[in-house]
């Protein structure tokens, strides 16, 4: 079996294969031998690779709530802030590492929980504004409640990851956890949407009307998505402390769960690779616009004051994404679902 033309599948396995060919099999073993080889040739990238594998993780949770599901949340950054302290308590009590991995995940998927409940019964902006709630409600409450024991508006330390009793200190060291921990769970996601929940969630997103009809349990699914999206949220969390050193209410704002919302919206809707690359457009984008664009923009117009030319970044950012939002409001894979499907009928144009 060999694409582009003439293939053909002759079983259900194959057809519902992930990777179906040799070529894909090649394309894949090359992928992850670039992937965990780069540190040795673009070691000054590491930690913005490091950060994009954290937030590939709570986006992929995300996909999974809204763009399989079609439940919209609004506080992803506070699901992330769940894990991120619960990382942090549990590692400075003497966990180990993956224990509190594991344990900040279930914590946020059951303060997921809670917030999800109001799903059962509302959707659309509604929902939205429930779950915008927790975007409000978790800050206040590590903030006020406790203040001596979650360091109140001040961040706390974290302690580095420990594994085998040797601490990761390093961007490289951080890099071999992160990264096989987010490849994981990206491909735990894949495979979980091919299941009999993936098509309930689908279903449910369709028509969750004409989904209770089939014998669809609503209420079990949409809980479930909840879960499974804030505990991706949990995992991400924990990782982001672990690796920023240090966790604070003012890490995980509103505009991070935006973002969140704007990554899988730039990635495409209803797809875990859309997730991903959503996740590397925005972080790219952002590292160019922030990083390069000033000093461009200050050496063509010197005559520009400073305010201008620190706020032209956002500005340009924003209209990038309202400019793609309009022309491609599909996303990135989209484009990319066009692309294969044009190589695997070639020569032939329909």
């Amino acid at each position: 079996m060999r694409y582009p033309a003439g293939i053909y599948n002759i079983n259900y396995a194959q057809d519902m294969s992930i990777i179906r060919t040799k070529a894909h099999w090649v394309i894949f073993a090359l992928g992850m031998i670039a992937l965990f080889t780069f540190p040795l040739y673009a070691t000054s990238f590491i930690h913005i690779i490091n950060l994009v594998g954290i937030y590939v993780i709570s986006a992929v949770g995300l996909m999974l709530l809204t763009g399989y599901c079609g439940q919209i949340s609004l506080g992803q950054a506070a699901f992330m802030m769940v894990g991120a302290y619960t990382g942090a308590w549990m590692t400075r009590a003497g966990f180990p590492f993956f224990g509190s991995l594991i344990l900040s995940g279930l914590i946020a998927g059951v303060v997921g929980l809670l917030f999800g409940l109001p799903a059962v019964r509302v959707k659309g902006f509604y929902l939205a504004m429930s779950t915008l709630a927790a975007q409000f409600i978790i800050p206040w409450c590590i903030i006020e409640i406790r203040p001596d024991f979650t360091g109140g508006i001040y961040a706390i330390r974290v302690n580095p990851m420990t594994i085998f009793g040797h601490k990761l200190i390093s961007q490289i060291e951080m890099f071999y956890v992160i990264i096989p921990i987010t490849c994981i769970l990206v491909i735990f996601a894949k495979n979980l949407v091919r299941t009999q929940i993936g098509r309930a969630w689908v279903a449910i997103r369709d028509n969750d009307l004409a989904a209770e009809v089939l014998g669809i349990n609503i209420f079990f699914y949409k809980v479930l998505a909840f879960f499974v999206c804030t505990f991706f949220a949990g995992i991400s969390g924990c990782l982001w402390a672990h690796w920023m050193r240090n966790v604070g209410p003012t890490h995980f704002e509103l505009v991070t769960s935006i973002w969140f919302l704007g990554m899988i919206i730039l990635g495409g809707m209803g797809s875990i690779s859309g997730a991903v690359v959503g996740v590397i457009v925005v972080r790219i984008l952002d590292y160019f616009i922030s990083i390069t664009l000033p000093p461009m923009i200050e050496k063509a117009f010197p005559l520009l004051s400073n305010q201008i030319v620190a706020g032209l970044p956002a500005f340009v950012f924003g209209l990038i994404i309202l400019l793609f939002v309009i022309f491609e409001p599909r996303g990135v894979n989209h484009r990319w679902e066009i692309f294969k499907a044009s190589y695997r009928i070639w020569p032939f144009s329909y």
